[in-house]
């Protein structure tokens, strides 16, 4: 039996490939390719709305007139869905974009149109800044400026990393626990001076009495009354 895909060929003895017909096609050749539609659209014959990705069985070619820096532009012509009209739009290398050309209106896009209103007010500002000596002047300054800036912060952040890198973390914990240490006495005298004032108070000795006792004031000369 047979292999069914073959793909070994019998070539005989007294074959000669420079005998083979060459074929030749036409620089303004077609192929059928499938395509989606790369942004949204109208069509202008019967106004149906097509959507950006939508699938089409589209023919391709390439212009023959144009180019851009020696690449090739390449038009695509697709069918409405509803009405079949022929809607062609082709590559814009320049921009990385597509162009429509005729059978359909390209819809309005937000975001395109900002991008390309903010490339066009930066190129104006570039382009007034070359012409202007002293704005030169000015955002060179500027330009300066903000690096010496930059370098001063970079030196401050080594400068931290220095100390932090030579900080001995076991004399931080120590320092520390003396702090809480101390702390926690003083707490401890705070309330016990209290508890003496509650207690004296209770009693019922005078206030200078007891504010006496509290500051340690009693002496053999003035002895406390208790």
């Amino acid at each position: 039996m047979s292999e069914r895909k073959v793909l070994n060929k019998y070539y005989p003895p007294d074959f000669d490939p420079s005998k083979l017909p060459k074929l030749k096609l036409s620089k303004e050749r077609q192929y059928v390719i499938r395509t989606m539609a790369p942004f949204n659209m109208r069509c202008k014959t019967c106004g149906e709305y097509i959507y950006k990705g939508k699938k089409f069985n589209s023919r391709k070619e390439t212009c023959q007139d144009q180019t851009y820096l020696g690449l090739r532009i390449f038009r695509f012509y697709i069918k409405c869905p509803r009405c079949l009209a022929e809607i062609t739009f082709k590559t814009d290398l320049e921009n990385c974009d597509y162009e429509m050309e005729h059978g359909a209106t390209r819809n309005f896009e937000a975001v395109r149109l900002a991008e390309k209103q903010a490339e066009q007010e930066q190129k104006e500002k570039d382009d007034e800044i070359a012409s202007n000596p002293m704005m030169v002047l000015e955002k060179r300054t500027k330009d300066s400026r903000m690096e010496m800036e930059r370098l001063e912060q970079l030196e401050e952040l080594r400068d931290i990393n220095a100390r932090h890198a030579s900080l001995d973390h076991s004399n931080v914990l120590t320092f520390h626990m003396e702090y809480e240490k101390q702390l926690q006495k003083l707490q401890d005298d705070e309330d016990e001076k209290f508890i003496k004032l509650v207690t004296l108070t209770n009693a019922g000795f005078s206030l200078d009495i007891i504010i006496m006792h509290i500051a340690g004031v009693c002496s053999s000369s003035s002895p406390c009354p208790w």
